[in-house]
Order: structure tokens, then C-alpha cells, then sequence
């Protein structure tokens, strides 16, 4: 195996290996384990294996889920399929920065996320390194943020285009989750900035040492979470990921955040996912 690092800041490709080899090769397994660790995400090409092998290898990081909104393979649950097609509607959107499904009280570990069919141009992804965003924060920041929690929201996201009612349902079996806003990684111990576009506000910050009067609640709250979420948007922290068909990306939830860039319509765009389930952020 070569590992060939991409940026100074996240991301390597992994040469000469084949996923489905890991599932009962332990030691290929760990390697590719301690790496992601390391680079926080991971991709290949020519990665040729079927559904079955797709979710045997996600398995060994841990559980998988499926996703309330998006359909999943009846015949391999746990592999969610997000199918982009031209004859869906011109004014969609594709993603905003966000690591998956924080709205959960326990997000996801990560995911195992490959190309099917692809745009000959366009239809990217990018991953953001948030320790590093955390790292790099200003000291009078990171004491602001010390402490302080946000809530997380799958209504005020994917249910946003529902119907009311299938709005408040969806509230009612997903409500909003409350994490740090700064979590640490259970693994390495390194702090992460944990906020991103499923983040509606922060929960505890109207205290008498930072609001003086009830004018200062919501503007300063929501300053503060604008800019934290804008971290994301720097691209030294940034990866870029041109897809190809059986090509793979492995990603760390826990430390990072990704956008799907939508540059490509009128293309198909099919790609499989298998979401691995994570613990509760601390």
C-alpha cells in the first residue's frame, strides 16, 4: 500500500489496495484504520465491489444507518443511495458544510461513501479539517467558546421544504440534539470545532457574564455561530475530491465536515453511503 498525502492539512489516496481485501484481512483493516486517524479522510480508486462487500467493510468500523429522508437499498440496509438526476427540480440545492447527521444525539462515526456513475466535470467534494479549524482559532475565541453548547436540527433542515405536518412529525421522532460546541475526539483527544449547517443556535449563552442587557442575546449569540460555522470555508483546511466511477472516500465525522458541490446539472449523479453510527459528543 502507498499512502500519498493531498494537502498539508487533510486528505490522503491510498494505492494499491482493495476495500473488499480488508473485511477479512484484519491487519490491511487496522492499517487502513490508523490512517484514517491520521488524515481524517481516505480515498481510492478502482474500487469494484459489490453492495454486499460495501457494507461488509463499513461494518468493521461499527453498526450502520439508515437515513429517515434519504432512501436506502431495501436489500442492504445501511447503504443509503443519494441519486442526483436531471429531471429533479433546477432550483435544488445540493449541501451546505455539515457532518453528518449531528442532529442525532449520537452522530455518526463516519462513512464509506462511493461513486456509481458520475459527471464527466463537476459534481466534487470537499472535506474541511475542524481540529484544525480549532487549532487555529484565536485564544480570545476559543475562551468565548469554552463550555458553550448548540442545538442541531434535522426540522430546520431536511424537513424545511416538508409540509408542515410531515415538519413537525419528522421534529417529533428526530428532536434537537444539544453537543459541545467544541467536542473532543474519542480516539486522539484533540479538540474539534463541532458546529455546522445543521446548528440552529447556541444553548446556554445568555449568562450575566456574557449579556449585559436582552438586546445583546441574540445578535451576539448568533454572530459568534456564524462565525464559527464559516470556519469550515477556509480552504487551507480544505480537501477537493474529483469523483470517478468506483472511486471511494472514508471519512471521519467526528473531526471533519463536508459539501457536495453542485456544478454539474443536467447529469446523473449516483452515489452510494454507508453511515457508521457514532457515540454522543463530550
Amino acid at each position: 500500500m502507498r499512502v500519498e498525502q493531498l494537502t498539508c492539512a487533510i486528505g490522503a489516496q491510498l494505492h494499491g489496495v482493495n476495500l473488499a481485501d480488508a473485511i477479512n484481512d484484519h491487519f490491511l483493516f487496522d492499517d487502513i484504520r490508523e490512517l484514517l486517524l491520521r488524515h481524517r479522510v481516505l480515498f481510492l480508486r478502482g474500487q469494484d465491489f459489490s453492495r454486499a462487500e460495501h457494507v461488509a467493510f463499513a461494518r468493521k468500523f461499527g453498526e450502520l444507518e439508515d437515513h429517515p429522508v434519504a432512501g436506502s437499498d431495501p436489500d442492504h440496509p445501511g447503504l443509503v443511495q443519494i441519486y442526483k438526476s436531471p429531471d429533479q427540480p433546477a432550483d435544488r440545492y445540493e449541501n451546505a458544510w455539515h457532518a453528518d447527521a449531528t442532529w442525532r444525539n449520537a452522530p455518526q462515526f463516519g462513512a464509506v461513501l462511493r461513486c456509481v456513475q458520475c459527471p464527466p466535470v463537476g459534481g466534487d467534494t470537499m472535506w474541511a479539517n475542524m481540529a484544525l479549524a480549532y487549532e487555529r482559532l484565536p485564544d480570545d475565541i476559543k475562551l468565548k467558546i469554552e463550555g458553550l453548547r448548540a442545538r442541531h436540527s434535522i426540522e430546520a433542515s431536511f424537513g424545511a421544504a416538508m409540509p408542515i405536518e410531515k415538519r413537525h412529525a419528522l421534529k417529533a421522532q428526530f428532536p434537537d440534539a444539544e453537543h459541545p460546541v467544541v467536542r473532543t475526539h474519542p480516539e486522539t483527544g484533540e479538540k474539534i470545532l463541532f458546529v455546522n449547517a445543521f446548528t440552529t443556535h447556541i444553548s446556554n449563552y445568555h449568562t450575566p457574564d456574557r449579556v449585559r442587557y436582552g438586546q445583546d442575546a441574540n445578535p451576539g449569540a448568533s454572530q459568534l455561530l456564524s462565525y464559527l460555522i464559516s470556519q469550515a470555508y477556509i480552504p487551507e483546511y480544505q480537501v477537493r475530491w474529483r469523483w470517478q466511477p468506483d472511486s471511494v472516500a472514508i471519512w471521519d465525522n467526528r473531526a471533519t465536515q463536508h459539501y457536495a458541490v453542485m456544478d454539474y446539472p443536467p447529469c446523473h449523479r449516483r452515489m452510494e453511503r454507508a453511515g457508521i453510527v457514532g457515540d454522543v459528543p463530550y
